[in-house]
């Protein structure tokens, strides 16, 4: 009885197995565009963009708020994009931002989960929002720092582009930090390739080095509470002319106020 049972079903099998080859993308839910271009108001609720990224915010009709980013300049073949997308699909990390969908309309996109809070860029920036304290700015830079321990060091193959900033970080209902600016196409020049060996023999490499520089870009910007957007070097030279060390009191986000531990 099982030998016919296994004769009847591998046909349907090897069928299955020649479609996921053909990049077809399994058990991820496919958006229409039409409800994608309705619930981002035209594609103009824009979060961040670049020359090969552009990331919006949307309302779908049961009131969550995701987000949604636009593969640009994208000349690979639709199975590159569903490979991208089989790619993200398997990344389950806390402080990570879940990809919900597809659609490949007009426009490949893809879609992510919850950002009811926005992105960090959002709350250091927005004088009308309640200013981060301390304790929540480390909170933020300890989750980001596990988000990248688990992309360098506990996935296999652990080559991903990786890009860190203000602007790509959401936060969630408890101001955990989500990346969401990881795959085969990142933001551009930030993006950093970790190569398939481990970390830890190529922590002395460009690429690391490259991931270290943003992470540290970052926390410069979580303490004077100053956007770098695309000028990070702007901001590390503000930093040295300051001579961190000798007057950092100087450059402290005055949001902080005392919230800050000697």
């Amino acid at each position: 009885m099982d030998h016919r049972l296994i004769r009847k079903l591998r046909p349907r099998l090897l069928a299955w197995l020649r479609r996921s080859r053909s990049g077809r993308v399994l058990f991820m839910k496919r958006f229409p565009y039409k409800d994608i271009k309705r619930a981002t108001d035209g594609f103009q609720s824009i979060m961040y963009t670049t020359s090969h990224i552009a990331a919006y915010k949307a309302r779908f009709q049961d009131g969550g708020v995701v987000l949604i980013k636009e593969m640009r300049d994208y000349d690979q073949g639709k199975d590159a994009f569903y490979r991208e997308v089989q790619l993200l699909g398997r990344l389950h990390h806390r402080h990570l931002l879940a990809l919900k969908g597809f659609s490949t309309g007009h426009r490949r996109l893809l879609v992510f989960d919850n950002i009811e809070r926005g992105s960090l860029k959002e709350h250091l920036t927005d004088p009308i929002r309640t200013p981060l304290d301390w304790k929540t700015r480390l909170q933020i830079v300890i989750g980001v720092v596990a988000a990248l321990e688990y992309l360098l060091l506990f996935n296999e193959p652990p080559m991903y582009h990786v890009s860190i900033s203000s602007s790509s970080i959401m936060l969630d209902e408890n101001f955990n930090a989500k990346l969401s600016d990881v795959g085969l196409q990142s933001s551009g020049e930030n993006y950093v390739t970790v190569p398939h060996t481990s970390c830890a023999k190529d922590c002395m490499g460009q690429e690391c080095g490259n991931i270290m520089f943003q992470l540290g870009v970052l926390i410069l910007e979580l303490v004077t509470g100053q956007s770098s957007d695309d000028r990070a070097a702007d901001l590390v030279q503000w930093i040295r002319e300051y001579r961190f060390c000798s007057s950092i009191h100087k450059m402290l986000d005055p949001d902080l106020g005392t919230s800050v531990s000697p």
